[in-house]
């Protein structure tokens, strides 16, 4: 059985080198986050400070996520 993915959303508060995000949730946890494959060849695609976001997170690991959309 695969898997499920925790769903959250969160803001950008700083970019990091290689891909690499420091995401704010909403209640104030910072994550660790890189973009995934689909954004990474879709090169228009730029995140910047404040962008919203939604992102995957394992259940085993909640200090790390993957970027999967921007959001307005």
């Amino acid at each position: 059985m695969k898997e499920s993915h925790i769903e959250v959303e969160g803001r950008v508060t700083t970019v990091l080198p290689g891909t690499m995000f420091r995401v704010e949730l909403s209640n104030k946890h910072e994550v660790l986050a890189t973009i995934c494959g689909k954004m990474r060849r879709r090169r228009w695609i730029r995140l910047a400070v404040g962008d919203r976001v939604k992102m995957q997170m394992s259940p085993y690991d909640l200090n790390k996520a993957r970027i999967t959309w921007r959001l307005r």
